[in-house]
């Protein structure tokens, strides 16, 4: 065992964090997975409960392997990947999977191993390692708006008008930390802003074209104007039948909750295992351990924050934060759709729902993250091991 931990390079912390996540995780799924039991009539509650187990086994595994490759790898990869989640994302939009006549594209059929695989939040983290690696390039030359329009913002042009039609929560996300990261690169504000305006422009474009074409992407672009509408005016439709067995979760759940396992809600809350995980959450443990899970992805974000400060390289700074902060904002709209605080989105709670794309992907994420720990620490023991004993001390006295 302790050769295990000794081989666990990176910030502590972090692992620590993921593993707690992780281990939570088992009680609300176990418990949530109740009703999809009751609902597929051919699997039994232990039977989600272990396929949640070995998402997670292999997320870890995904975890443990990316920390052990040189972040500095990961730049040249993320230029051939491009192309591959290009075509991957092509791949998915013409499939044409939907749900309730909407068009829902989202997964990618594996036949080989009978799963699904949900390409977008792939395209996410492989989209800012490779704006990441352009910034880091530029970090010491003037940058053109003309010169960096097709190495930097076709791709993620292409990434994003892929994404939107059946995943728009997802392409605000991915488009609003691309802003983040380039602008900590050093990008001028005068051409992001630019960025913004074409961004809007070109999603007012694709609502008209819906409009216009509903045949194209059918209830897409109504479903998103009637949850907004909905959000705003306060009215309980029967599209917010979700949102409204998730208030009764919370507030069944009070201060100290109902107990582990003792969720009412989850028999009637559809998702109850995955995007509305944390009402489950607050109903059997009560605002107490909903407020202990978002400070456990609150202390996530300032170790990032860390890990980001102490990176040997702009590359390491800005590919840390490109990948880590979707983690956490991901998490914080996932809480605030559960108390209707942010219109439904769709988005799930990171390590904890269940589904496995997702927590592959965020393994993969903090498996680079502590890649760049594991090269600071690499370099501080370096330097620890240089300094002969008259320097350390004279910094001692």
């Amino acid at each position: 065992m302790q050769e295990f931990f000794r081989n666990l390079k990176g910030d502590r912390s972090i692992w620590a964090i993921a593993a707690l996540l992780a281990i939570f995780s088992f009680l609300p799924v176990y418990s949530a997975a109740s009703n999809l039991a009751y609902m597929g009539g051919s699997a039994s509650t232990f039977t989600f409960f272990l396929k949640h187990f070995m998402h997670l086994v292999f997320g870890f595994g995904i975890m443990y392997g990316v920390h052990k490759i040189p972040y500095r790898y990961f730049r040249g990869l993320s230029i051939v990947m491009i192309p591959v989640v290009l075509a991957l994302l092509v791949i998915t939009m013409f499939q044409g999977t939907t749900i309730d006549g909407a068009n829902a594209s989202r997964w990618i059929q594996i036949p080989l191993v009978n799963m699904s695989f949900q390409t977008s939040t792939f395209a996410a983290v492989v989209l800012m390692v490779y704006v990441a690696k352009y910034m880091s390039k530029m970090a010491d030359k003037k940058i053109s708006f003309q010169a960096s329009i097709f190495p930097l913002w076709m791709p993620v042009f292409f990434v994003l008008m892929l994404i939107l039609p059946a995943n728009f929560s997802t392409t605000a996300i991915i488009f609003l930390t691309v802003l983040v990261l380039v602008f900590l690169g050093g990008y001028p504000i005068k051409y992001l802003m630019l960025i913004v305006g074409a961004g809007v422009l070109g999603l007012a474009l694709f609502v008209l074209t819906a409009k216009a074409f509903p045949d194209l992407m059918p209830n897409r672009v109504d479903t998103w104007i009637s949850r907004i509408e909905n959000f705003s005016n306060g009215e309980d439709t029967e599209e917010d039948y979700q949102i409204e067995k998730a208030k009764i979760a919370i507030a069944s759940g009070g201060i100290q909750g109902m107990g582990p396992g003792k969720s009412i809600q989850k028999n009637f809350l559809p998702q109850s295992s995955s995007d509305f995980i944390y009402a489950i959450i607050i109903e059997e443990y009560g605002l107490i351990g909903g407020v202990i899970l978002m400070v456990i992805y609150m202390w996530l974000l300032f170790r990032i924050i860390i890990v980001a400060q102490k990176a040997q390289t702009v590359f390491g700074m800005l590919v840390v934060l490109g990948v880590g902060l979707p983690i956490v904002v991901q998490a914080l709209i996932n809480m605030a759709v559960a108390v209707e605080l942010f219109p439904v989105t769709g988005q799930t709670l990171p390590l904890i729902s269940s589904g496995g794309t997702s927590i592959w992907m965020t393994c993969f994420a903090i498996g680079i993250i502590l890649s760049v720990s594991t090269k600071s620490e690499e370099v501080k023991e370096q330097e620890l091991d240089e300094d002969n004993p008259l320097d350390i001390l004279a910094e001692a006295v």
